[in-house]
């Protein structure tokens, strides 16, 4: 973990200090509920608090704001031997220097619309980058301004004041890299090396006096030579090496962005004074990138290893001096924009995430360090054991110092109970001045609507939750020095939402002689039930789907049915004639979501069943409820068909017979004939369709045979697959 010492005093974490707990309840009672993960408590807002990589809460290091710049974006930053730092913006190309005091003005404004990269020189001057079609200007401390490098290039991105005193400038978009030794100097004369890279991102100056360069797009890290011989120390598979940052020990950090974080990472010409601001940003380029997280998952995220960088935003390169590196942050979901090395060891990441500054450590553990009032942290600068910071969207900045605040506070992310509900309690683990407050609403964002904080809770053992029963909650802990070390880890509440009722979705009836039979359920180990936990803390139960039988006379129902609170529902089915209007119960206390009528119980004629719904199982008495559905009305046909045969008649040389078939409650389907016993065929009725009740079939055929008679049998199909025959014996 990050030594933060010169930040955080009193930074102890551990192993359990993690807010793991879930949301834990059976469905229809209480819902225990904790904040799930590391990532879910970053959802929330902290306000002078540190968030440790085991998810514990403490103090923050004070982040106090120095200067207000007025403008939107502040792209770049150097800070001289006497503490002035400088800060350059856009899109209106003003260059402030700000006292160690804090006091600040405008020290010059530049024609060009962004100034991105700015050098203190060994003599004091300033020397900042503009663009676009940008010059290189060098700044008196009256400032006075003069143009000292005017290269064809379109962007100057980085400066780097070399050992000897001469200026390296990294350009765009040729990808260009200059040594220049005096004011008016020509880009021809002044070329140290043309990399084959389009932006020359970032420049810095290595404990060995050697100059190192971050690229776009190939995301490389370059060791330049005096002579302009250039090694490559990393091959990132990001695309752009946006800032980098030596360790006094040698070690250089390489901060990375992917495609989705760099195609707009560096400064655009608006269109007009009002056109918007590009749509992500770095310590080059800066704009809003709003990150709102969704509602909590049901299921722990699967933890991801930050070496794997597939769909990274950003990601921090450890660049050792025996020529090793390895990735000791990553992230898919924050960009971050800035580097700084702790003089402890580690590095500081600025980000877009809520404008958070991150510790990480040479291990790969982070902690949340301090979150800003802007939007993004878009430049860090360190002076020797001094951490500056620069915000876009306000551009201001801000010093840390190794004092932590006096009051700080963290407001969780809010929690939706999906319906209105009642609160228990709440209770907490930590140590120190600690009280936590609640307030609830029915919008999914706090807004006027939602109801003010409560009174403090100061019980860690617990007390009632005294905000307004609502759908949504959220919790706000409040931390205060006095005391000792204030520290929270681990909050929980309890509540009961509002009971719904189940509903019955749908309702299947499958074609008559259709049965379905109960297949094998994978087993519940009893215990589970026993110990009163959730069985789906277990894993999902298998649901086995029923399988599908011949049954004679058989009416199958199938149904969907769903309960929004989650409660385990049992079945109960009724019918009524269609004739009737009283529902008559068939079976109730069914578990399963199927049925199986015997048709053979009902009398011929038209029926309707129902399916209801009730979360019984799941709620004590006079608060279970209920849902039903209706089917539309079904057919039960238990009589065959009648088939009447008429005597035979001859017409011409063939013997022709007639059979009638009625059926009294459905209609005729099809119809097969048998000749002598022969196999069964088709035979289609004499108006050429089986469609009605009634239907007639006529069976032509040669008389002529060896023994002097043939026999002629029919069968007819009703539509609930009852069969009714009929046999002819014809005789010479």
């Amino acid at each position: 973990m990050v030594n933060t010492r010169f930040l955080v005093k009193s930074f102890a974490v551990t192993a359990t200090a993690i807010f793991v707990l879930v949301s834990i309840g059976r469905g229809g009672g209480p819902v225990i509920w904790g904040i799930e993960s590391r990532a879910e408590l970053l959802r929330g807002d902290a306000r002078g608090v540190s968030i440790s990589d085991a998810g514990a809460l403490t103090l923050a290091p004070r982040f106090a704001p120095l200067f207000d710049t007025g403008q939107s974006y502040v792209w770049s930053s150097a800070v001289d031997s006497a503490g002035n730092v400088y800060l350059g913006t856009g899109h209106d190309g003003k260059i402030f220097r700000i006292a160690p005091d804090g006091g600040g003005a405008l020290l010059y404004d530049a024609p060009e619309l962004d100034v991105t990269a700015l050098a203190v020189g060994r003599d004091g001057a300033l020397y900042a980058g503009t663009s676009p079609d940008g010059k290189v200007y060098r700044i008196a401390s009256d400032g006075r301004a003069e143009i000292y490098f005017d290269p064809p290039d379109k962007y100057i991105w980085s400066l780097a004041v070399l050992p000897d005193g001469t200026l390296a400038v990294g350009t765009g978009d040729q990808g260009k890299i200059y040594r220049v030794r005096g004011p008016g100097a020509k880009a021809e004369d002044s070329l140290l090396a043309d990399i084959n890279e389009t932006n020359v991102i970032t420049l810095v100056v290595d404990g060995r006096g050697e100059l190192i360069a971050g690229t776009d797009p190939g995301g490389l890290v370059l060791r330049i030579g005096p002579d302009g011989r250039v090694f490559a120390l990393l091959d990132s598979p990001l695309r752009e090496i946006h800032a980098l940052a030596v360790s006094p020990n040698g070690t250089i950090y390489a901060l990375a962005l992917g495609d989705a974080a760099s195609s707009a990472a560096r400064p655009s010409t608006p269109t007009s004074p009002s056109a918007a601001p590009p749509a992500a940003q770095t310590s080059v380029s800066v704009s809003v990138v709003e990150e709102v997280g969704s509602a909590p998952p049901a299921q722990p995220t699967p933890a991801r290893s930050r070496n794997d960088l597939s769909g990274a935003r950003s990601a921090v390169f450890r660049l050792l001096p025996d020529g090793s590196n390895d990735v000791v942050w990553s992230s898919n979901t924050v960009t971050a924009f800035s580097l700084a090395a702790a003089p402890q060891g580690g590095v500081l990441v600025g980000t877009g995430d809520k404008g958070r500054i991150y510790a990480v450590s040479d291990g790969g553990r982070d902690t949340l360090l301090v979150q800003s009032t802007e939007d993004q942290i878009s430049v860090l600068v360190a002076r020797g054991e001094q951490i500056f910071a620069a915000s876009s969207n306000q551009g201001k900045l801000f010093r840390l110092t190794s004092e932590t605040v006096t009051e700080g506070s963290y407001e969780s992310p809010v929690r939706d109970a999906r319906f209105v509900a009642s609160w228990g309690r709440i209770w907490w683990r930590g140590s120190g001045a600690v009280e936590l407050q609640t307030r609830t609403g029915n919008t999914e964002r706090p807004d006027a609507t939602w109801s003010e904080w409560s009174a403090p809770y100061r019980d860690p053992n617990g007390a009632p939750i005294t905000s307004p029963r609502a759908r949504f909650i959220q919790w706000r802990a409040v931390l205060r020095a006095s005391g000792g070390p204030a520290r929270v880890e681990e909050v929980k509440l309890a509540y009961l939402p509002n009971n719904v009722a189940p509903e019955v979705v749908s309702i299947t009836v499958l074609p008559p002689g259709v049965g379905l039979q109960q297949a094998i359920q994978p087993q519940i180990d009893p215990n589970i039930e026993a110990s009163g936990l959730d069985p789906t803390l277990f894993g999902a139960p298998t649901q086995v789907a029923p399988r599908r039988v011949y049954q004679r006379g058989a009416i199958s129902l199938q149904w969907q049915a769903e309960d929004r609170n989650g409660d385990a529902l049992e079945y109960a089915i009724y019918y009524r004639a269609l004739n009737e209007t009283r529902f008559r119960l068939l079976k109730d206390k069914l578990r399963e979501n199927f049925y199986t009528v015997d048709g053979a119980t009902l009398a011929d004629g038209r029926y309707i069943f129902k399916i209801v719904a009730s979360d019984q199982p799941d709620n004590p008495p006079g608060r279970a409820l209920s849902g039903e559905r209706t089917t539309d009305p079904v057919t039960v046909d238990n009589t065959p068909p009648v088939v009447r045969a008429s005597a035979p008649e001859l017409v011409g040389n063939r013997v022709r017979v007639r059979f009638a078939v009625e059926d009294a409650t459905g209609m005729v389907r099809r119809a097969d004939v048998s000749i002598d016993g022969g196999p069964w065929s088709t035979i289609f009725p004499e108006d050429g369709l089986a469609d009605g009740p009634r239907e007639t079939y006529v069976v032509e055929f040669d008389p002529a045979v060896s023994s002097g008679e043939r026999t002629v049998a029919l069968r007819a199909f009703d539509d609930s697959g009852n069969v009714g025959s009929a046999r002819v014996v014809v005789r010479r």
